[in-house]
């Protein structure tokens, strides 16, 4: 008598999913591991301090995820062939050990992954987080920036000085440098508010998704714009926080706000702001021509 194991076919896509997550698991908890780590402790380079964001974004990508789970087992099972190569390029670039490319092969393998189970409608169904765990992939794309933020951090130094002058602070603005009471105090690119613009775009498509607005291009632009304008605002206003400090020798204000966790305080009220931004966006502009004249879709 010959007695065999047959697995139910209701069972042969959780077996299936389970094996991925494993696998994806394996590979990657220890890198993202070391990624809160860093961001948590701020225990490793200034540039990876700027992907923070992802303390918040990594988890609010696994739930949209999550919460598609049942539209993602109705999508037909469509390889696509650029999903295999997204895999090998991932598994490349996991291989390679460069830091950054280790970094980018997550997303990259994520996507590979959604064209390879369920082709374009897979990869759209789950565009949205693959996005935010994308730009929360730490790389050294700030680098790269910062040779061209001079005539921000000029412009942050000259405002900031405006400012002190005008509460009575002897300041004198040097470029990019700010005297005050024989102390100088540099707007150095770090210091020009790109991480604190960073976050505040990437919270601010976070609140857009979560309050529908992401699918009107006006609310969309008018938003991150208003996001950016209030990050250069508060960055302005704490460079001159720290000059004032620095300046008139209270050197425990301005480690507080400068490298202690006032600096997170200060960021979350900016965030803070969003908050309000969003919802008096909503409450004063509930609809628009973008969203008026889109078609009505029906979840499957």
């Amino acid at each position: 008598m010959q007695v065999g194991l047959k697995i139910p076919k209701t069972l042969e896509p959780h077996l299936l999913s389970g094996a991925i997550l494993a696998f994806l698991t394996i590979l990657y908890a220890p890198l993202l591991l070391h990624w809160y780590d860093g961001w948590l402790h701020k225990n490793i380079g200034i540039v990876h301090e700027y992907f923070s964001h992802g303390l918040i974004g990594l988890p609010f990508a696994t739930y949209i995820a999550w919460t598609n789970r049942k539209l993602w087992r109705r999508l037909p099972d469509k390889a696509d062939p650029i999903g295999a190569g997204l895999l090998v390029m991932g598994g490349i670039f996991y291989l390679s050990g460069l830091n950054d490319w280790v970094n980018l092969s997550f997303p990259v393998v994520l996507t590979g992954l959604c064209l390879w189970l369920k082709g374009f409608p897979g990869f759209k169904l789950q565009a949205f987080p693959l996005l935010l765990v994308l730009l929360a992939s730490p790389t050294s794309v700030p680098y790269l920036i910062e040779p061209y933020a001079l005539p921000l951090q000029s412009f942050i130094a000259g405002v900031a000085g405006f400012i002190l002058s005008q509460f009575g602070v002897n300041v004198t603005v040097e470029e990019i440098n700010l005297y005050v009471g024989g102390q100088i105090v540099e707007v150095a690119p770090h210091c020009a508010g790109l991480k604190m613009l960073f976050t505040s775009l990437y919270v601010g498509l976070m609140l857009l998704f979560w309050t529908g607005a992401l699918r009107s291009r006006t609310k969309t632009i008018l938003f991150l714009l208003s996001a950016a304008l209030l990050s250069v605002i508060a960055n302005i206003i704490r460079n001159a926080l720290l000059t004032f400090f620095h300046g008139t020798g209270n050197q425990q204000a301005f480690e507080w706000l400068h490298e202690s966790w006032g600096g997170d305080f200060y960021s979350a009220c900016l965030l803070g702001l969003l908050v309000v931004l969003i919802n008096l966006m909503e409450k004063y502009f509930p609809t628009d021509l973008d969203e008026s004249e889109q078609p009505q879709v029906e979840e499957l």
